[in-house]
């Protein structure tokens, strides 16, 4: 909104109050001090009628600040009542307006009260003081409209900024998920069309082959039947983890790591220099399913890798227990580093991603800093 859109807002009831209220007051104050002591005659009442009217335009410099200022500025240079709203509108051309205007009514009003100090008492001071005081005074109205006005502009510009920034972080977050999303139609795709080939494969043959044997029709419906088991197995699996894009293996599968790796990847993190501490009190480790497994390798391998990557050079704390029937827990602890500024390159999509993954797993994650730590915990259920 530019500075002649804000000129132009209806101002609240509150704001015209206020505005009439100091006016009056300082109109009543600078009257009274100039009179105080004095006799009265015929510039007392023209002071009374610059004062009224002076009071009466005040209003007007919230709706259009330089005329009405102009105006107050013109009483000013035959009233020194007329001073205190004409230096109010002066204060609101400088704030809401540019400043080569500012600096212009500024000039205006040095030049008015340089004509009311000609012709009019100032208590006794010498005319250049007067004029030096009201230089200064101007000087000081414009400089802090200036000042106000570009902290104004400085604190919608930051507001802007937050909002832009959530805006984009929160872009960042659903392209995240659908990223992940993505994978996991690729890794059904990868897991499942091959081994779905195959049963189409036997059903056909046991289709257009009805005069087999009965002993190779039995085994091809077992085989079918066992194929279908393992495919669906695999499915619900596939739905509950996130495949990584690291190189295959040769023969165009990869092992899937499982519970009884972990050791392996917290003894890697302590050869690439880490001191990580692993607290393993999971019941039958090695029987624990494919899904719940590598959920949990993929929970530790993102602690351990946030670790690394925020807090290089702080202890790290895996503790992981569990079993059949009574699910699993993983609790990752790191301390935070006194320095730590945040990469420019992290948004928090690894986490985002992480979360999707227990999520589909059946289970809860959650991660925050508490005790000047940053924790990474995580249930994941584990049928008996």
């Amino acid at each position: 909104m530019d500075s002649s859109e804000e000129c132009d807002r209806r101002p609240g009831a509150t704001a015209v109050a206020t505005t009439l209220a100091a006016s009056g007051a300082l109109i009543a104050a600078t009257i009274a001090g100039w009179w105080t002591g004095r006799a009265l005659g015929p510039l007392f009442a023209l002071d009374l009628v610059a004062g009224v009217l002076s009071w009466a335009l005040t209003p007007l410099v919230l709706w259009r600040p330089v005329p009405a200022t102009a105006v107050l500025t013109a009483l000013a240079a035959v009233s020194p009542a007329a001073t205190p709203p004409a230096t109010i509108g002066a204060v609101q051309v400088s704030r809401r307006r540019r400043f080569p205007v500012a600096i212009a009514v500024a000039a205006g009003g040095i030049a008015a009260h340089a004509v009311q100090g000609a012709w009019r008492s100032h208590g006794g001071m010498s005319y250049g003081w007067w004029l030096a005081l009201v230089v200064a005074g101007y000087g000081a109205l414009v400089g802090w409209g200036a000042w106000a006005q570009a902290r104004a502009a400085l604190i919608g510009s930051l507001h802007e900024r937050a909002r832009r920034a959530e805006a984009e972080q929160g872009r960042r977050v659903a392209e995240a998920r659908m990223l992940e999303r993505r994978k996991i139609a690729r890794e059904m795709h990868d897991v499942l069309a091959h081994r779905l080939s195959l049963l189409a494969t036997y059903a056909g043959a046991m289709e257009y082959r009805p005069d087999s044997s009965p002993e190779q029709l039995s085994r091809a419906a077992g085989v079918v039947r066992a194929g279908v088991r393992q495919a669906l197995e695999e499915l619900r699996e596939v739905i509950s983890l996130l495949r990584d894009d690291a190189p295959e293996d040769g023969d165009g599968s990869r092992p899937q790591p499982v519970l009884t790796d972990v050791p392996r990847l917290v003894e890697e993190s302590r050869e690439a220099g880490a001191e990580v501490q692993l607290r393993d009190t999971v019941d039958e480790p090695a029987e624990a399913p494919p899904a719940v497994a590598r959920t949990a390798y993929r929970v530790i391998q993102e602690g351990l890798t946030n670790a690394r990557k925020h807090a290089a050079g702080q202890p790290v704390r895996v503790a992981l227990r569990g079993g059949p029937g009574e699910g699993l827990e993983i609790d990752v602890r790191n301390g935070l580093s006194p320095r730590r500024p945040a990469p420019a390159w992290s948004g928090g999509a690894g986490l985002v991603g992480l979360t999707e993954r227990v999520h589909l797993a059946g289970g809860q994650l959650d991660h925050q800093e508490v005790g000047g730590e940053f924790r990474l915990h995580a249930l994941i259920p584990w049928p008996s």
